[in-house]
């Protein structure tokens, strides 16, 4: 096809559909990641409390757990996400509001040891990002014993990922035969990171992308940080991506406003290397930053 005798959007179109090439995988049989399981729905706090528990603890697989904090304790509703490797934990996120976090981190850990025949793992904690809806446990887990809470600024996080120019390099954390790749993506806050899971396929985005209202606090860091994780993932298999929240409904287009605790309705958490290139491709066009609503997702700039 000649390019030249098409429109704008069929180039896109053309783009998106060659750079997903990139992400394929030369057979159906896996992939070579190791597979995990995600539930068809989460509970979301309703629609009574009562005595509803803080955390729902998903085991995707034996070495990774993700935990939602319950509407009925924050509106918020974060997703934490806990790794094990072979000689430490990752924890990303504390949480949001006034939750018993670092005891229920704990109890997994816990589970996990006994599983395993081993003693508990060193923790370390990291974060997507600085906004207290997803820090707000970090002071439990700085008392917690044989645990390395990262400090919430650019430098403490670029030296302990080791990433040499922020945010242009890519980091790593090796847990032990677990290597998780980090890359700096400020935009939606100047602390934002992705995280890729070499061992499942996993790209954590935090509140970058994830089914909801992506709001941007720095529009050209935004726009660069989504084109550098673009980058970073051509030729790598994406499984899921995965953010922190879901706001979004089932119902194309919709969401669930800010304060809502009860979704009945609400969207997967995980969404594909598609959306991520969608939003890029978006970015990339908007002439100035504007609120626009996706099938998935809607850009809210701040």
């Amino acid at each position: 096809m000649n390019l030249l005798k098409v429109g704008p959007i069929t180039c896109g179109v053309l783009l998106i559909a060659c750079a997903c090439l990139l992400a394929q995988a030369p057979q159906p049989d896996g992939a070579g990641v190791r597979p995990g399981a995600l539930p068809k729905t989460w509970r979301t706090g309703g629609p009574t409390c009562g005595a509803a528990s803080e955390w729902e603890i998903q085991e995707y697989n034996s070495d990774l757990y993700i935990l939602r904090e319950n509407g009925c304790v924050n509106f918020e509703k974060p997703f934490l996400y806990l790794f094990f490797g072979h000689a430490r934990a990752l924890l990303l996120d504390t949480g949001a509001g006034e939750t018993h976090v670092a005891s229920t981190v704990s109890e997994v850990i816990s589970k996990w040891a006994t599983a395993n025949h081993r003693e508990p793992l060193p923790l370390v904690v990291g974060h997507s990002h600085s906004h207290d809806d997803h820090t707000a446990g970090d002071a439990q887990f700085r008392s917690r014993a044989n645990t390395t809470v990262i400090p919430l600024t650019v430098e403490g996080t670029r030296k302990f990922f080791e990433i040499a120019r922020w945010p242009e390099d890519v980091g790593r954390i090796d847990l032990g035969d677990r290597v998780i790749d980090v890359v700096p993506i400020p935009g939606h806050d100047v602390l934002s990171l992705a995280y890729y899971d070499r061992q499942t396929g996993l790209l954590l985005t935090g509140d970058s992308l994830y089914p909801g209202r992506l709001y941007v606090r720095d529009f050209p860091a935004f726009v660069a940080s989504t084109t550098r994780l673009v980058r970073f993932s051509e030729g790598k298999i994406v499984t899921h991506v995965l953010g922190c929240h879901i706001e979004q409904a089932r119902t194309p287009y919709l969401d669930y406003k800010v304060g809502t605790k009860y979704q009945p309705d609400e969207h997967s958490l995980e969404l594909g290397r598609g959306e991520l290139l969608e939003l890029n491709d978006a970015l990339t066009h908007m002439k100035a930053p504007a609120r626009l609503a996706f099938r998935d997702f809607t850009i809210w700039p701040m």
